[in-house]
């Protein structure tokens, strides 16, 4: 919505409008891209008047008759860029964007800029949009993608960080929430656990967003900016959780699609890039081998199978693609049929459009022939995505990786020694077997003896391993054996309902043979846990201290004490450090 009034030159775009949309250029650097690609697609930006869009540092020709609107990041060398464009007269308006908020120094360079070009009056409006973070789903927000290893995980736990990158990094995640925030149109209630970087964003937010409430006549959250009704009346509670409350979740394997999708292949901002693997046609003795062609797949909201069923076990995708199938290919058969009545035999879908004749043949053929080819497309889109996730799960071995893991993280009795896991040449990549010996490492109780830890190390090593993570796992280990207790995950594990291959017909394109039909049994993880506790109230030993901020109150008052006794209905949940699909499903798994 915030995007869409941007877009709109400020102004809430008017519903029943009928005029034209007023042609324009949008104009962002890469951070821009980022935010609006997940949630715009080209269409829609056309349907909204964006005849061009072009990123700032690139050779832009000059459109001296149209207004141009710049979303970009208020960085010195955007800022030099757009002054330039003043300077050469580029379009007819501009209108300036800013992700984040710009500083009143930055601000005079334009204005300077503008004075010397003679084009104070071209300059309509200077915006600060308070968008520096980018939604994924309806659901879901990440800080960055351009520099996101400057606020990554290893960044913030560098041993030798020094205090002024602690500070860079700490404000940038401050920043990136608080524009949530803006945006949300809402002040949280803020809890996070104490000693850890998690505590430090929240007492940075607590005082940006204290700041800025006092700030009477600039406040962000007055009067129309306010979340239009939906959080008006209750606030929602912001859960700051550290990474490394726990480490064994972001290593582990997963069973559901968008997870698995997240860790075996190229998936950046809801996109997919896939290699197509080079048709199995013999090549000519002597010819060049075939290039592998790149595609890539938006995955995104309005894909209704996706929606449905990403948080499903992969078994279950994969037949459920294969069901989607069956019944397009019975409508495929109609298909032909409205074509030929309708002479159009080939695949010119253009055509279909042209064709306005008014029989109520035609018209029935052309309100569902769109419908159906949409249905095709997702059906192609997913079968291709599910066939490379399942050659990953049987050339790797992943849903024995990810059952045993699921038994180790469970405490229960393995079938099979991890030493031989990691020995077997056949079962996965050495970061596979780091993954589960890290796993296996992290969860248990008591630290393997030092020689079982050379055997242990040395079928890493031959297994083709770097054995860097496993030395910082240890420290971490030893660090945070003094601060907690270690986390447990219940006792839950996953049922085999017996092999594939009896669900899965002849017919099916999915080979499933050998691999594991598991089912997930529901079971909270820590991060759901500690969310459970806080939003329910809960007493709870692993949540008592969590620290308790309230922008609101006149005085900071560094209580754990709560002031409201009531549950909360609404919460966000940010990981500091990263938080990840698996951890993201079950969230959305304990809230239904």
């Amino acid at each position: 919505v915030a995007l869409k009034r941007m877009l709109n030159f400020n102004v809430p775009p008017v519903k029943n409008s009928t005029g034209e949309p007023v042609w324009k250029v949008l104009i962002y650097d890469r951070f821009g891209q980022d935010i609006i690609s997940p949630l715009l697609s080209v269409k829609e930006l056309r349907d909204m008047g964006i005849t061009l869009h072009l990123l700032l540092h690139s050779d832009r020709d000059a459109i001296p008759d149209v207004p141009a609107v710049y979303f970009v990041m208020p960085t010195e060398e955007n800022i030099d860029r757009m002054c330039q464009d003043l300077r050469n007269q580029l379009y007819e308006s501009y209108y300036l964007n800013f992700i984040s908020a710009i500083s009143r120094s930055k601000l005079e360079d334009i204005a300077n800029a503008a004075i010397g070009a003679n084009a104070v009056t071209q300059v309509a409006k200077v915006f600060d949009q308070y968008l520096n973070f980018i939604t994924l789903e309806d659901d879901m927000f990440v800080l960055c993608n351009q520099n996101k290893e400057l606020v990554s995980y290893r960044a913030i736990n560098r041993p030798d960080i020094t205090d002024t990158e602690m500070e860079t990094i700490m404000d940038t995640i401050v920043d990136s929430l608080f524009c949530f925030f803006v945006t949300l149109g809402a002040i949280p209630i803020i809890r996070c656990s104490r000693g850890t970087a998690a505590e430090m964003v929240a007492v940075k937010l607590d005082k940006k967003l204290r700041e800025n409430l006092r700030d009477a006549r600039n406040s962000l959250f007055t009067g129309d900016t306010l979340g239009a009704g939906q959080f008006s009346f209750q606030r929602p509670l912001l859960v700051l959780v550290d990474r490394n409350i726990d480490l064994a979740t972001p290593l582990h394997h997963t069973w559901t699609y968008q997870a698995l999708v997240h860790d075996v292949l190229d998936f950046h901002l809801n996109r997919v890039n896939l290699e197509e693997s080079a048709g199995t046609e013999s090549t000519p003795a002597g010819a060049r081998p075939k290039k592998k062609n790149k595609k890539s797949y938006d995955l995104t909201t309005s894909d209704k199978f996706w929606q449905k069923h990403k948080g499903s076990p992969f078994p279950e995708v994969a037949e459920s693609v294969q069901q989607e199938l069956e019944s397009y290919r019975a409508q495929e058969d109609e298909v032909k049929r409205l074509k030929s009545i309708m002479g159009i035999e080939g695949e010119d879908e253009g055509a279909i459009s042209m064709l306005s004749d008014n029989t109520a043949k035609l018209t029935s053929a052309v309100s569902s022939l769109p419908e159906l080819l949409e249905k095709k497309r997702l059906i192609d889109l997913h079968t291709n995505v599910a066939t490379a996730v399942l050659e990953h799960i049987k050339s790797r071995k992943l849903d024995v990786y990810f059952e045993y893991e699921e038994k180790i993280m469970s405490k229960s009795t393995l079938d099979k020694s991890l030493l031989d896991m990691i020995s077997d040449p056949d079962a996965g990549t050495p970061e596979d077997k780091m993954r589960l010996f890290l796993i296996y490492y992290i969860s248990s109780a008591q630290a393997p003896s030092e020689i079982d830890l050379e055997q242990y190390k040395k079928a890493l090593t031959d297994a083709g391993c770097n054995l860097a993570p496993l030395s910082y796992i240890k420290q971490w280990k030893a660090f945070t054996k003094m601060a907690s207790a270690p986390t447990s995950y219940g006792n839950t594990t996953p049922k085999p309902l017996g092999l594939f291959s009896r669900v899965m017909n002849t017919g099916s394109q999915f080979v499933m043979e050998g691999v594991k039909n598991l089912v997930l049994k529901q079971q909270n993880l820590p991060v759901t846990r500690i969310l459970d506790n806080l939003m329910e109230m809960k007493s709870n030993p692993e949540t008592d201290d969590y620290r308790y901020f309230d922008p609101k109150m006149l005085r900071g008052s560094d209580s754990s004490v709560p002031r409201n006794k009531n549950p909360f209905q609404e919460a966000i949940v940010f990981v500091v450090g990263g938080g990840n699909y698996i951890e993201y499903q079950n969230l959305i798994d304990y809230v239904k």
